[in-house]
């Protein structure tokens, strides 16, 4: 890693795994260069980098990083699996407020990525035929050896994914009812709260764990309070997040905003 990189950085809590940027870019430049190491590896390997994905302005810097790397640099997407966390449901792909049009526009559109490769939960599906298709993105994820990195950004209820408030450690990907801070925190997109679907389609938070890695970026002060209760409250499926706590394989990469209200120690 660049002493760009070291010299930006803070530790808190003694905690290796937290990371505190006064930069909003070089925290993005940081993640981004960690998923592109995990692609290099795996090319000098031959083998495929499955990738988990997560949409919302916080990884819009990192995917801006990765699509300079692509045209700049050369590194190429030809061996990268993803899986998105999430989908709204009902919404159809086209739809500018669909993550599959938010993933086009942000990245899929700008790197050699083959589509057949790329996987976003299906917001157009009956009723009757989510649980079958949860179950195979579940399946899919497995047969490919499991996800190597998960990026994960962090609602203000707590959320990671859609997991909202009363998500178990348990769950696996399902349809799930969005809170009402999290539809309001998204009327801006929508044109208005009503116009929000009040439901989605997400990965669980055993399948978000089970990840080789887990990243979960936080670059804001609205962020602030809920980051404080995710990494130093006790571990509760009131606040999803804070299950992350139990990994050994997680690193928090948070801006000095969002940082803000933790325990610092010396």
């Amino acid at each position: 890693m660049s002493e760009l990189f070291k010299t930006q950085e803070i530790t808190y809590n003694k905690g290796e795994a937290i990371k505190v940027y006064e930069d909003k870019d070089i925290a993005s430049a940081y993640v981004a260069q960690r998923i592109a190491r995990i692609i290099k590896e795996k090319q000098n390997k031959g083998d495929r980098a499955i990738i988990g994905l997560a949409t919302g302005s916080t990884p819009k810097g990192v995917y801006k990083e990765l699509i300079r790397l692509h045209k700049d640099e050369g590194l190429s997407f030809k061996n990268v699996t993803t899986f998105n966390l999430d989908e709204y449901y009902p919404i159809l792909p086209i739809d500018d407020q669909s993550y599959v049009s938010f993933m086009k526009s942000n990245l899929f559109n700008h790197i050699d990525i083959d589509p057949k490769h790329v996987h976003i939960p299906d917001g157009t599906l009956s009723l009757e035929g989510i649980q079958a298709y949860c179950d195979l993105y579940e399946k899919k994820i497995v047969d490919f050896g499991g996800l190597d990195l998960q990026l994960l950004g962090i609602g203000r209820t707590g959320h990671i994914g859609f997991n909202e408030p009363g998500a178990i450690l348990e769950s696996r990907t399902r349809l799930v009812t969005l809170n009402d801070i999290t539809r309001e925190d998204a009327k801006d997109d929508f044109g208005g709260k009503d116009k929000v679907p009040t439901q989605a389609i997400t990965m669980g938070v055993q399948t978000i764990t089970q990840a080789k890695e887990v990243i979960l970026m936080a670059l804001s002060q609205r962020k602030a309070e809920i980051i404080k209760k995710a990494l130093e409250g006790e571990i509760s499926a009131d606040i999803p997040a804070t299950f992350l706590q139990r990994l050994s394989h997680v690193e928090y990469i948070l801006d000095n905003e969002a940082a803000s209200l933790l325990s610092r120690t010396e």
